[in-house]
């Protein structure tokens, strides 16, 4: 289980930072296993509440912060920073946030209910833009063809839901029968580009290590190669770093099937080293 990594690289330590705190269940992890404090930053309010009622029995051995974790303002060293990159379950699962198409809710996606949502995006793009993004986001080949469908399709009315969305791309692409849904590397792309997730991640990563104390370690679940290649190339050339899994620490069979989202998981943890003179 990809959860026993994190606690086995972090476990027992004094203050660990979770970055990506969402409803709490790797802080609840490492507090269990010993970590003294966690301190748990995310940008969304809702997810703060949710952790704060979900901990509560662990008293000042938590303390939360909102803020994007590229911005966030805290004092070092400490001995562990902890990622978990990508939506959370529990976002994806209120239609009302936006981030799903499974289920109808309004075109929105942020995380944290700042700037432009998925559907300013999509309703105010160029057709040329909104390709581009889908196919470097979402990794989506047929970009072209959706991003046309997209815009000839809101020259009708706006695109205002994720149905709407969904059913648009479905229309583009067709749908085959127990095959994933057509619309998900789109939603992906915009869910990466509402939250600006890449430019946030390639800026915490240094910071993040600026934080450590020596022997302290920084721990990332990515699931976008782009994401995982942002972490792979700072733990290679980071000199400060010794990393501690050459290769990806990746999901079991027996956690695949218990828990789909994390097929694509890849875990990389390194630790901050004293660096000569």
């Amino acid at each position: 289980m990809l959860v026993d990594a994190v606690t086995g690289f972090l476990g027992g330590r004094d203050t660990v930072v979770d970055m990506t705190l969402g409803a709490g269940g790797h802080a609840e992890a490492l507090l269990q296993h010993g970590v003294r404090q966690v301190i748990g930053v995310d940008r969304d309010p809702e997810a703060l509440s949710i952790a704060a009622e979900r901990l509560a029995s662990f008293g000042d051995r938590l303390r939360f912060v909102r803020s994007t974790f590229a911005e966030v303002d805290l004092e070092g060293p400490v001995d562990g920073v902890l990622y978990d990159l990508g939506v959370s379950s529990m976002q994806l699962d209120r239609p009302e946030r936006g981030f799903g198409y499974r289920q109808d809710g309004p075109l929105d996606m942020r995380m944290g209910g700042e700037g432009p949502s998925a559907a300013d995006l999509v309703n105010e793009l160029d057709e040329e833009d909104l390709a581009n993004l889908i196919f470097e986001f979402g990794g989506e080949h047929r970009s072209r063809r959706i991003a046309r469908a997209i815009v000839r399709a809101r020259e009708r009315s706006p695109i205002e839901t994720t149905d709407a969305l969904a059913r648009v791309v479905a229309g583009a692409l067709g749908r085959r029968p127990g095959g994933p849904h057509p619309a998900r590397r789109t939603f992906q792309a915009l869910r990466i580009a509402v939250n600006r997730e890449l430019e946030e991640l390639a800026a915490s990563l240094p910071q993040a290590v600026e934080l450590l104390a020596p022997g302290g370690r920084v721990v990332v679940l990515a699931y976008h190669s782009l994401e995982d290649r942002i972490v792979k190339r700072l733990f290679l050339e980071d000199e400060r770093l010794l990393r501690l899994t050459k290769k990806p620490v990746m999901p079991g069979e027996a956690e695949i099937a218990a828990n789909p989202r994390a097929r694509s998981a890849k875990l990389r943890a390194a630790e901050r080293v004293e660096v000569a003179a």
